[in-house]
């Protein structure tokens, strides 16, 4: 067995994307201890073999590598620094892997605590949402010591297909952010040029074909379309972590000064779906509300409003 694979893994945070890349950790042979703060989520998990534990401060104690999956920078926070949060645990020579959506400003205060204990710390955001995160084809944008990473990348393909280095601490945050920001805009792009299909007499389907066999071919489109024509928002990514996302990007293109036009209209056109109670949906789920402004359905047919 391989060095690297001798590593004592801690996996925190059990939703979505969490559960699965624990779960794929466990099948490549790693030994892994998790905690989730909502009771039961770790249930599938213990079956195949990982050992659940009551604070994430325990699960740093007993991990040489602590990798964490959380939704927002308050979450973030609290499993860090809460009285029994991870620096509570942390020892020398801990490696902190982040593959949450964070701020880039998070992201190097948390470099900055672990680095004071003598811990290192990567920001490793991940793309490929719930599919890639159940097959293991997540894609890892780094931020953080090129040297630390080579000594983790093992773990990381075993979650994922790829490991893209983006430069120091901050650095893959900041990736991430920029990365979701074209999806979001595509994703509304693919609903309102669905709309425009649907209110002109075309049929969704012939129409999402089209689009992937011509220019405005995207994943966007391979993923969201036939959810878009089925009417199935069953979560890949929530609606929620979209507008979530697209916020950063907008709090982090203004210190940055650059202007994001469309950026901005995706965000909004996402509140708008968050305020017609999408938020906990797929994030295709912003499709209704063209289909609410256009009284049909974006995979063509009669009008909503003449039935």
């Amino acid at each position: 067995m391989e060095e690297i694979n001798m590593k004592k893994i801690g996996f925190i945070g059990l939703g979505v994307m969490g559960i699965e890349m624990a779960a794929n950790l466990l099948r490549k042979g790693f030994e892994v201890a998790v905690y989730n703060r909502t009771p039961g989520k770790a249930d599938t998990l213990q079956a195949l073999g990982a050992a659940v534990l009551e604070t994430p401060a325990a699960v740093a104690a007993v991990s040489d590598v602590v990798i964490t999956m959380i939704s927002n920078d308050a979450a973030i926070r609290e499993v860090y620094w809460g009285e029994h949060g991870i620096f509570a645990g942390a020892r020398s020579g801990t490696t902190l892997i982040d593959s949450s959506t964070i701020s880039p400003t998070l992201a190097k205060e948390l470099a900055a605590a672990a680095e004071a204990i003598g811990a290192a710390f990567l920001d490793a955001p991940v793309t490929g949402s719930k599919p890639a995160a159940e097959g293991g084809t997540l894609v890892f944008m780094v931020g953080g010591d090129a040297g630390k990473l080579s000594e983790v990348e093992n773990i990381l393909l075993a979650m994922g297909r790829k490991v893209i280095p983006m430069g120091p601490n901050g650095s893959g945050s900041i990736a991430k952010l920029a990365h979701n920001t074209i999806v979001g805009i595509n994703v509304v792009a693919l609903a309102e040029g669905m709309a425009i299909a649907a209110s002109g007499g075309i049929d969704g389907s012939a129409f999402v074909e089209l689009v992937q066999s011509g220019g405005a071919a995207s994943k966007a489109a391979e993923m969201k379309g036939p959810k878009l024509l089925e009417g199935n928002y069953d979560v890949q990514f929530s609606l929620e972590l979209m507008l979530k996302d697209l916020r950063l990007s907008s709090v982090l293109s203004d210190s940055l000064n650059v202007p994001t036009p469309l950026l901005e209209a995706s965000k909004s056109l996402f509140q708008v779906g968050d305020a017609m109670g999408f938020g906990a949906l797929d994030m295709s789920s912003v499709g209704q509300a063209y289909e609410h402004w256009i009284g049909r359905k974006l995979s063509g047919g009669p009008s909503l409003k003449e039935n």
